[in-house]
């Protein structure tokens, strides 16, 4: 471990600040690995502990405050952009949304624990209108328990993490490229399972143009709008659009014919939670459904604009 040591006297708190703050940002670094080998490292210098976990938790609130920032300046839109490039196919606005608005801002207590979720849930905080002072409480707690985590297992099982270590240092440029291929191979598995679930999600979309066409020619389908009533209320619905998410489902489709045309959208411009929605609404006897290619964001970008919620 003394090569270990040696490199994190020097290096140590500029790795922890840079690989916390990237994780935060959004990059897949492995900030959890790097603070368990900070632990085991000082288990002889427990004043350093403090200052590797007051380091971690300075990187992990300037990444959350420029997200902050970028939700309050941009709103919904830096979240469609999330979702677009989030590694977590199965988390999207609407999840996030939906454990915002059942926990809130006590939701950064728990968030980091949950792969993907961190920053949509940074920005929801920010768009739902959260104080600053109520956003950054919840937010360094959240931050202190979780980086606190591996900075205290790292000193409980440093005799276990110096074994691997000195064992990598052993096998020398070897032990590096073994390294960094756990690294590339973890976040291939996540770029594989994300394109995985997108090739299992694809069915027959609609485009926005298609959607006007009809509109204009008197055939309106019906259409469905995904996502959380807050991000109705807030932000209004396409034209003629019924609730169709899980806990308030407009009662009106209980009594469609099984053939109607309808089209569904969320806030995702993968169209990853609309459909997910078609499916079940395919498995509860409709015919005809189709998700709206990129969501509102699209509507929004062909001129489009939305109306207010009923």
């Amino acid at each position: 471990m003394e090569e270990t040591a040696r490199l994190l006297a020097v290096y140590g708190l500029l790795l922890v600040f840079v690989s916390v703050f990237l994780d935060e940002g959004g990059f897949p670094i492995p900030s959890f690995v790097i603070l368990l080998l900070a632990g085991a490292a000082a288990d002889t210098r427990p004043s350093f502990l403090l200052f590797v976990l007051a380091t971690a938790v300075a990187a992990a609130l300037a990444a959350d405050l420029v997200w902050y920032g970028v939700g309050r300046r941009f709103g919904r839109r830096i979240q469609a952009l999330l979702c677009r490039i989030s590694l977590s196919p199965d988390t999207c606005v609407r999840q996030t949304e939906h454990l915002y608005n059942r926990v809130g801002p006590a939701s950064l207590l728990i968030v980091r624990y949950l792969p993907g979720l961190t920053n949509i849930t940074v920005t929801m905080a920010a768009i739902s209108g959260t104080s600053f002072s109520l956003f950054l409480m919840f937010d360094l707690a959240g931050a202190i328990f979780y980086f606190g985590l591996p900075v205290f297992l790292g000193t409980v099982f440093h005799g276990a993490v110096d074994q691997v270590v000195n064992a990598l240092f052993a096998f020398g440029r070897f032990g590096l490229i073994l390294v960094l291929s756990a690294l590339l191979l973890y976040v291939g598995r996540r770029w594989w399972e994300r394109a995985s679930f997108i090739r299992q999600l694809r069915m027959d979309r609609i485009s926005v143009d298609e959607l006007i066409g009809m509109i204009e020619a008197g055939n309106t389908p019906v259409i469905l709008d995904v996502r959380t009533e807050q991000a109705r209320q807030q932000d209004g619905i396409i034209p003629g659009a019924l609730p169709a998410h899980p806990s308030d489902i407009h009662p009106t489709l209980r009594a469609l014919a099984r053939d109607v045309e309808i089209v569904v959208y969320c806030a995702c411009p993968n169209e990853a939670s609309a459909a997910a929605a078609a499916r079940h609404l395919k498995q509860a006897g409709f015919k005809r459904i189709r998700p709206l290619l990129g969501g509102v964001e699209a509507w929004l970008g062909a001129g489009r604009k939305l109306e207010l919620a009923a």
